[in-house]
């Protein structure tokens, strides 16, 4: 699967990791757990629809391929050969 644009990934994702260690780091306290929570449940959830929707774009890349290439006949040297 080709991710395009590596370092966008790679921000989000250190951003989340971030949020998450404040989030760790606040319910370690014992202050504001309910905020720690609500922290962790937006990450988790926006990973999570973030790589679904990653999933879905690259089937549909695979899908309109597919339909680009469906009528596509490639000839083997053993056909050309058959045909002379």
């Amino acid at each position: 699967m080709e991710l395009p644009g590596i370092r966008t990934w790679v921000v989000f994702y250190l951003i989340s990791f971030v949020v998450l260690l404040w989030a760790a780091f606040l319910s370690a306290q014992g202050v504001m757990l309910w905020v720690s929570l609500l922290l962790v449940i937006v990450i988790v959830g926006v990973n999570f629809v973030t790589v679904l929707n990653q999933l879905k774009a690259h089937a549909a890349r695979l899908e309109f391929q597919r339909e680009l290439t469906k009528d596509f006949e490639r000839k083997t040297e053993v056909e050309e050969e058959r045909k002379l």
